[in-house]
């Protein structure tokens, strides 16, 4: 059976979530905002036809934002994930199997199912409409035999290099037009050609998709790794590279932000670790994994050296693995109260969890004397913990140590309404009198 896939992918998904709830924005350039409002890390279509770029800071714009009257969203991790999660409940009524690759992104598995070749375009067509009229987001879709070459038909279909009203579909692609087309294609946009590996196929000649996907394979692997020798062989159409080979289990989880005013107090830095732990323990639970040990690191503001400074970072190995929350809280804060130092004002603090293993390898400790049953019930607890906060949003259960008043959030002074997640955020209407 042949292998087909679909790569569904929202088109500039943090500013058309912003846009979405209001309609005076339709047609505005529309950026949205890194953590403390410090750098734009999405933009619409309007803010990218002005040529302003990713990461550029937002102080460094103001005299564009007034010219162009460009609005500024702080980051809305809730509304973004909560529209995440109904795009992929319309997908998955497309493909019976579907895995999602990032907030935005989601490939389905058409291998099988009874479309007839020419008809595949006419599905994409209908998966994208299907997502405006029930949500009311553009979505671009790219088919293609492998998931590679899906993930670059969606690049073609959203930049306009081939297919038409959004859909690109290689299936229908003669080896003559897909070689043509490829010559024209930076071998950056590759899944999984990064700036690094792109430098190295460059030194070697190597600066197309065609050449890539024309070089010897086993050349490829010997000087890069089996994963990229794959790679190249799902540009030849052959179906042999899986989502978790392309983007594995990570090794660390870190989790930090900067602080919206200088913190003072221990206690109000052991409530932020806290904090950071929850979201780093959570991430390790969704992958299936334990963490051998932890790092807790504070630090005063590096850029401004006129004031009194002061940073340090500590690992500490675990007596045993774990990816309890509680168990991850108890050794962050017993970190933090061996670092911290009076009178200074920090800035930022963070937390990485570190040797992680996964959890299916778990190494019993010597002197358990619950033979296990003590873990088996933390797992219990934990997973009750995630699929709450998952069903009702996050954080609404979390640890007492993470604090209730927690003056030392991000700084987030452009925060749209919680449209889709808070009673509160939901769109007032009022009817008046007439005649």
């Amino acid at each position: 059976m042949k292998s087909i896939f679909a790569l569904v992918d929202c088109n500039n998904f943090y500013a058309s979530c912003e846009k979405l709830f209001d309609p005076k924005l339709k047609d505005r350039p529309v950026v949205v905002l890194s953590n403390n409002d410090g750098c734009v890390v999405a933009r619409s279509a309007e803010v990218k036809a002005l040529g302003i770029p990713m990461g550029v800071p937002w102080f460094q714009i103001q005299a564009e934002a007034r010219r162009y009257g460009i609005v500024a969203f702080s980051s809305n991790y809730a509304l973004y994930a909560d529209m995440s999660n109904r795009v992929v409940e319309v997908l998955s009524d497309f493909s019976p199997n579907l895995e999602v690759y990032s907030i935005d992104e989601s490939f389905l598995d058409l291998s099988g199912m009874s479309l007839r070749a020419e008809s595949l375009a006419a599905y994409g067509v209908e998966i994208r409409q299907r997502v405006a009229d029930w949500l009311g987001l553009a979505v671009c879709v790219g088919i293609a035999p492998t998931k590679t070459l899906a993930k670059l038909a969606n690049h073609c279909a959203k930049k306009g290099l081939a297919g038409a009203d959004g859909v690109c579909d290689f299936t229908t692609l003669n080896p003559g037009a897909l070689s043509h087309l490829f010559a024209r294609i930076d071998v950056g946009e590759v899944w999984g050609v990064g700036r690094q590996i792109k430098a190295r196929l460059a030194a070697m000649g190597i600066q197309t998709v065609r050449q890539l996907r024309d070089a010897d394979a086993e050349t490829i692997r010997a000087r890069f790794s089996v994963v990229l020798e794959r790679t190249v062989c799902e540009l030849r159409g052959e179906s042999c590279l899986d989502l978790q080979e392309v983007v594995p289990d990570k090794q660390q989880i870190m989790s930090s932000r900067s602080f919206g005013t200088l913190v003072y107090e221990r206690a109000d830095l052991e409530e932020a670790v806290a904090s950071y732990i929850a979201k780093a323990a959570e991430k390790l639970r969704a992958q299936d994994s334990l963490a051998g040990g932890v790092q807790v690191y504070i630090r005063t503001n590096v850029f401004k050296p006129e004031v009194p400074q002061y940073q340090k970072g500590v690992t500490v190995p675990l007596p045993e693995a774990t990816a309890d929350t509680r168990v991850l809280t108890q050794w962050a804060i017993r970190i933090l109260r061996r670092i911290y130092r009076p009178g200074f004002g920090y800035h930022k603090a963070g937390v990485m969890l570190l040797d992680l293993v996964p959890a299916a390898k778990r190494q019993l400790a010597l002197f358990d004397s619950q033979g296990g049953a003590g873990d088996a019930r933390s797992g219990k607890l934990m997973a009750v913990l995630d699929d709450i906060n998952q069903r009702y949003g996050r954080q609404s259960l979390r640890l007492a140590a993470e604090g209730v008043e927690r003056s030392w959030q991000m700084r987030r002074g452009n925060l749209s309404p919680g449209y889709t997640t808070s009673w509160d955020g939901l769109p007032v209407a009022r009817a008046g009198r007439y005649g």
